[in-house]
């Protein structure tokens, strides 16, 4: 083992979405392993390895000020870029300075088994691209395990999609679905365990899609609720037409799966939908989430709403805005379109002014803060278990109760990683404040 004194050190950096997160996490693992020290991004380092992300227009330019960022304070660090981008930019990619190895999506997971020895990283002439433009369907294992600093733990359960929304990169980013195997799942969930961590929050690119050998989401979460240690398990973004009624029962029963669902709806408008090639109309996503409130009534509910997309008139828009103000959700990811090469929502007529785009961006940025604010408030009273977290702000602590109320209490009655029952007494600037009561369970230490 080398010593960590004198071990080199790897910074990674995410450019994307929880998914890639977690990936993040699971590479530095590996590095961890092969002898490095893995140090913050923004820090001298000998090597950056950069997981980027191709959803958005400006991937390349966020690529290209992350690598410089690096360079200005480590000229000399190995470059290695992986990632979304990595596979739909690849050839953009290659004529940016600086970078030393680019990995595509089909090599990713395996990326330190690509680099030099860790005491042999050199600034090369021109990059090494590991490069396929198909990506194995196979299911999957991950070389590693996705500890975090946090005390949720992000477990990577599913990639890839088949469903070809006409605004969508990722099929052609990530490829199409494939699922983890289930012994390869749990072994990682029972590490992170053994780490502290207490919440696993399961990630992929269409989860509800997750099937290996027979076995679905729902028996996924089953096994995980099994392992020692894990007090809460939640589920990240789930495509509404992969919400089963099973699902939402065993949310209604259980006592360690999140009441909390993020179900994208894009738009409202049933026109617009179908020009995204979106598989429900906007009755069928009220009708879900109606049914969804009628049985767990204290859900956590958020969305994605997409601004923007080509032939959104005032009334298509107006539609999206009357949906998501009946629903009670907590809070909108609001994404303002924009054309992605590889898909076919570009060849559509009647684009978007983006004056037109900002503005309503806007609108539903606002309407989305009265939404959190009117879930907060709704709360004040009640005792709710909260997760807390390490990180302190103004000498409070904050953490999640299971239906992600963001909650924050003086740090000196919660300790980090503990599960504190606690009495919500306000809200201010996004935040509930809260009073841990009396009792409540013993904090489990991080190990890492």
């Amino acid at each position: 083992m080398i010593d960590d004194a004198i071990s080199p050190r790897a910074s990674l950096h995410t450019l994307g979405c929880r998914l890639s997160q977690a990936e993040t996490a699971v590479l530095a693992d590996s590095l961890r392993r092969r002898g490095y020290r893995v140090v913050p991004f923004g820090t001298e380092t000998d090597l950056l390895v950069l997981n980027t992300c191709s959803v958005t227009e400006h991937a390349e330019k966020d690529c290209r000020y992350a690598i410089r960022k690096t360079l200005r304070h480590s000229p000399d660090a190995f470059v290695a870029v992986t990632g979304c981008y990595a596979q739909t930019g690849a050839e953009r990619l290659r004529s940016v300075p600086g970078i030393d190895l680019l990995v595509g999506t089909q090599y990713k997971m395996h990326l330190a088994d690509y680099l030099p020895a860790p005491t042999a990283l050199r600034k090369r002439p021109a990059p090494e691209v590991l490069y396929t433009r198909s990506i194995d369907r196979e299911d999957f294992t991950l070389p590693g395990t996705a500890y975090s600093d946090s005390t949720r733990a992000l477990l990577k359960v599913q990639d890839g999609c088949n469903f070809m929304c006409s605004f969508c990169i990722i099929p052609s980013a990530r490829g199409r679905e494939r699922s983890r195997r289930f012994g390869d799942l749990v072994r990682e969930a029972e590490a992170l365990a053994e780490a502290g961590h207490q919440e696993l929050v399961l990630t992929g690119v269409n989860i509800g899609r997750y099937a290996y050998q027979g076995a679905t989401l729902l028996d996924v979460i089953r096994r995980l609720e099994a392992v020692p240690g894990i007090a809460r398990i939640r589920i990240s973004s789930i495509e509404p037409t992969t919400v089963s009624d099973d699902l939402l029962i065993h949310m209604a029963e259980s006592s360690k799966l999140c009441a909390f669902l993020h179900v994208p709806l894009q738009s409202g408008d049933d026109r617009i939908l179908e020009a995204m090639h979106r598989r429900y109309k906007a009755d069928d996503y009220r009708w879900l989430i109606e049914k969804a409130l009628r049985w767990i009534p204290e859900l956590g509910l958020g969305t994605d709403l997409m601004v923007g997309f080509p032939g959104e008139d005032e009334q298509a828009f107006d539609a999206t805005v009357s949906l998501v103000e009946t629903l009670p959700f907590s809070y909108f990811h609001v994404f303002s379109y924009s054309p992605r090469p590889g898909t076919t929502a570009p060849k559509l007529l009647n684009p978007v002014d983006s004056g037109v785009i900002a503005r309503r961006s806007r609108a539903l940025a606002a309407l989305s803060s009265r939404k959190a604010a009117a879930f907060h408030r709704a709360s004040i009273g009640r005792t709710l278990p909260v997760l807390f977290e390490k990180s302190l702000k103004n000498g409070r602590r904050s953490g999640t109760t299971g239906n992600f109320l963001r909650v924050s209490v003086p740090a000196d009655q919660a300790p980090p990683n503990s599960i504190r029952d606690t009495v919500i007494t306000g809200y201010i600037d996004g935040t509930a404040l809260g009073e841990v009561s009396s009792c409540g369970t013993t904090p489990l230490p991080m190990i890492r």
